[in-house]
């Protein structure tokens, strides 16, 4: 159940300052906002729990911290991966864990996987072939989503986000590399870095009608940032395929750059998209995290 609005300091009356933070919820909800507040009160380190801001080639766009911001406070695993490289969540978890013994880290995200494999563990999949790989990107660009959903066991349907394209082609690309369903994997997942009780787990919750005019504003504000600047820095190497290029808003403005788009109906399309990936989070953390501290976005 949703606790009433509260301050950023009755917050922080909660929350002892010994025990890791975690703050999860949908993007533009000020995740970042309160984990900063709480590492100038309290200390430790922010760390990134966000699969996109990981990237080194998308800083705008992806809501990276400020340079302010990382002057307030230390902060790790933000812009620390290349723009061509893969980065999976088995890649996220070896990162986050020296840092979990060497500071008290406060991690900060959207990404609901990250925070999953974190307190109940990841199953160990071996790594999909690069064969299948190419099979399944070739069949996503041209059969879709429903095609690759229809050949997914039951069980594993029954757990990943459906709407999402690239949890769809993992899924299909770990039953056909390996003949089990992600279901199986993940029921002989090992133990957890971090159990959820021995940390402060916090979820913003925040309603479509409140979060859907700060993410119009927040594009804006990005743009006059020099979002656009930034995608056509990365123009020249710009790779559909490539991870990095699900930052949302990149494919809008590199449309546009590219002469398909307008700059008008980029940013509206962009926007939606935002919108689109907000409700699909704010879906995932109501049904996996209602063991978490449930506290109104203000």
């Amino acid at each position: 159940m949703t606790a009433p609005a509260r301050s950023s300091d009755d917050i922080l009356a909660d929350t002892p300052p010994e025990r890791p933070v975690l703050i999860a919820g949908p993007t533009a909800s000020g995740k970042s906002a309160l984990a900063l507040a709480i590492a100038e009160a309290q200390g430790g380190t922010i760390v990134n729990a966000d699969a996109l801001q990981v990237f080194g080639n998308w800083r705008v766009l992806t809501a990276r911290p400020s340079e302010d911001d990382l002057a307030r406070a230390r902060h790790a695993l933000y812009g620390h991966v290349p723009g061509d490289a893969a980065y999976s969540v088995g890649h996220w978890l070896r990162d986050v864990a020296p840092l979990l013994e060497s500071t008290r880290p406060i991690i900060v995200g959207g990404t609901g996987l990250y925070f999953n494999a974190l307190t109940e563990g990841l199953a160990e999949i071996p790594a999909t072939p690069a064969t299948v790989r190419a099979e399944a990107d070739d069949r996503m660009a041209r059969e879709g989503r429903e095609t690759l959903l229809a050949e997914i066991d039951p069980a594993t349907a029954a757990r990943i986000d459906t709407l999402n394209p690239m949890r769809v082609q993992r899924a299909w690309e770990v039953q056909h590399s390996t003949g089990r369903g992600l279901a199986a994997w993940q029921d002989d997942t090992p133990p957890s870095l971090l159990p959820l009780a021995r940390a402060t787990a916090i979820l913003i919750d925040a309603p479509k009608d409140w979060l859907n005019p700060r993410i119009e504003t927040r594009f804006d504000r990005m743009l006059a940032q020099g979002a656009l600047d930034e995608a056509r820095a990365n123009l020249t190497t710009w790779d559909s395929a490539h991870p990095s290029s699900r930052a949302i808003g990149a494919p809008e403005l590199i449309a546009h750059l590219h002469g398909r788009m307008t700059r008008d109906a980029a940013r509206a399309a962009a926007i939606i998209a935002t919108r689109q990936y907000a409700k699909r989070q704010r879906t995932w953390f109501r049904a996996r995290m209602r063991g978490w501290r449930h506290i109104p976005a203000v």
